[in-house]
């Protein structure tokens, strides 16, 4: 007697990948198709398109038809608002992207000004006059020994 084992092959996909045709979308965001027809033409949302043509819709996809929803039935607003509302956050992602990137070149040169400055201190040396030294040779101050010069006073 053979016995069979089920086994179960998990494929991740990533979230931006269309992979629901319209009709599974629109049950998944509780949705008519028309409805994300005329989305698509107001620009709220941009599904992916198959070879032939069809539309194709991601996780992600799927996720901002939830919050237009959410946005229309639950706060009230109407299609130019939920607009604004998405045009404002992708801003604010845009700007958030951009204060990280400053923050970490701040960082690198926070770094670098450090690096300096231990090799400032390093090589920091003052130019004297020293009659031990030969023409154009730099001595630290710290290595000149101190001397005396008289003064005659009437």
């Amino acid at each position: 007697m053979s016995t069979r084992r089920r086994t179960t092959t998990r494929i991740e996909v990533s979230s931006d990948r269309g992979v629901f045709m319209i009709s599974v979308a629109a049950e998944l965001a509780d949705m008519h198709p028309q409805t994300l027809r005329m989305y698509e033409q107001r620009g709220l949302i941009e599904p992916k398109r198959s070879p032939k043509g069809t539309r194709l819709y991601s996780h992600e996809d799927v996720e901002k038809l939830r919050r237009i929803q959410q946005m229309t039935a639950e706060l009230g607003l109407n299609l130019a608002g939920v607009e604004k509302v998405l045009e404002l956050e992708e801003q604010l992602e845009r700007t958030r992207r951009r204060v990280a990137a400053l923050e970490r070149r701040r960082d690198e040169l926070q770094a670098e000004i450090a690096a300096l400055e231990g090799k400032r201190e390093q090589v920091k040396a003052e130019i004297v006059r020293y009659e031990g030294a030969k023409r154009g040779e730099i001595v630290r101050t710290k290595d000149v020994k101190p001397f005396v010069i008289p003064i005659e006073r009437a």
